[in-house]
C-alpha cells in the first residue's frame, strides 16, 4: 500500500484504539460514556440502552443532550478559526472527523490492578511497587516502560503516577499521541495488519488472538467501504 490519507489515519486510530475497548474486547474494559444517542445511557458494562440497568445505579452518564448537540458546526469552527490562517490544523481537523471518534466510552482496563504488567527485566524504567501499569486512556497505554517512556515525553512522573492518564484527560490523550507517534505512525505505509502488530503485538498476532484480528479487520474495511476510502493491503498481522 502506498500510504495513508487522513481517512484511513482516523479510521485506524478509531478501530486499533476505540474499538480495541468498545467493540474488540467489551468486557475487559471500564465504562465511561460520553458518546449515547439521546435519552440512552452507558451502562457500567459499555452499552447504550434503556430501563433501570442503564438509567439506575450503573449508569455512567444520563440521558439529555449528545456532545453533537452541544459541540455546533458554529462550536467547532468558533475555535477553529481562532488559529491563523497558516496553521494546517485549520483545514484539516473536521466537526464530522471529531463526532466520528466518539464513540469512545471507555478509559481504563476492568480488572486492571490484577494484573501484572511490570517488567522486572527493564532497569530504565523500574516500577513503583505501590503503582499498577495497566491499560489507561485511549490507546490503553500498558506496561512500565511505557509509562515511564511517555511520562518522559511530555513532562510528567508517569511511572509514580500512572493512574494520572485515567483521570487527567489532557495527559490521557497525550499518551495516547506519543504511543501512536512513537510506535505506530512509522508502520502506517505497511498496511493495517502492521499497526495492529506494533499495538498489540503477540497478544493478537501470529495465532496470539485470531478472533480479534479478524474483528478489527472487519469493522476497519466496514468504515472504509462506508468512507469509500481503499483499505489496502496487508490488513492481517
Amino acid at each position: 500500500m502506498a500510504g495513508f490519507n487522513a481517512r484511513q489515519i482516523l479510521l485506524t486510530l478509531i478501530t486499533l484504539g476505540i474499538l480495541d475497548e468498545v467493540l474488540v474486547f467489551p468486557d475487559t474494559v471500564k465504562s465511561q460514556n460520553y458518546g449515547c444517542g439521546p435519552n440512552l445511557c452507558c451502562s457500567k458494562f459499555g452499552y447504550c440502552g434503556v430501563g433501570n440497568d442503564y438509567y439506575g445505579s450503573g449508569c455512567q452518564a444520563g440521558p439529555g443532550q449528545t456532545v453533537a448537540d452541544i459541540v455546533t458546526d458554529d462550536f467547532f469552527n468558533g475555535i477553529l478559526n481562532q488559529a491563523t490562517g497558516d496553521c494546517p490544523g485549520k483545514s484539516f481537523y473536521t466537526r464530522a472527523a471529531f463526532l466520528s471518534a466518539l464513540t469512545l466510552c471507555y478509559i481504563e482496563e476492568i480488572n486492571g490492578a490484577s494484573q501484572d504488567y511490570c517488567d522486572e527485566t527493564n532497569t530504565q524504567y523500574p516500577c513503583n511497587p505501590d503503582k499498577k501499569y495497566y491499560g489507561r486512556g485511549p490507546l490503553q497505554l500498558t506496561w512500565n516502560y511505557n509509562y515511564g517512556a511517555a511520562g518522559n515525553s511530555i513532562g510528567i512522573d508517569l511511572l509514580n503516577s500512572p493512574e494520572t492518564v485515567a483521570t487527567d484527560p489532557v495527559i490521557s490523550f497525550k499518551t495516547a499521541l506519543w504511543f501512536w507517534m512513537t510506535n505506530v505512525h512509522q508502520v502506517l505505509n505497511q498496511g493495517f495488519g502492521a499497526t495492529i502488530r506494533a499495538i498489540n503485538g503477540a497478544i493478537e498476532c501470529n495465532g496470539g488472538n485470531s478472533g480479534a484480528v479478524q474483528s478489527r479487520i472487519q469493522y476497519y474495511t466496514q468504515y472504509c467501504n462506508q468512507l469509500g476510502v481503499a483499505p489496502g493491503d496487508n490488513l492481517s498481522c
